[in-house]
């Protein structure tokens, strides 16, 4: 799990990169739950959700801050 701080470091290009990442793990893990009916680590879901939303938190802070 990465930390605020961490994520605020990050340029806005870094981020929505790691959008696409979290998507498509995301996106693998549900398949692999889909599939086998169980996952080896079935926090990752919830922790890559909420790195997901902390993230756009981030990105619209920051477009409002740039807007005003």
């Amino acid at each position: 799990m990465v930390k605020l701080s961490e994520i605020r470091d990050q340029s806005e290009d870094q981020l929505e990169f790691r959008l696409t990442e979290i998507d498509r793990e995301y996106f693998d893990l549900v398949n692999e739950l889909k599939i086998s009916h169980k996952l080896e680590k079935p926090h990752f879901l919830k922790s890559l959700k909420k790195e997901k939303a902390q993230i756009l938190t981030i990105l619209t802070e920051r477009k409002r801050q740039s807007k005003s």
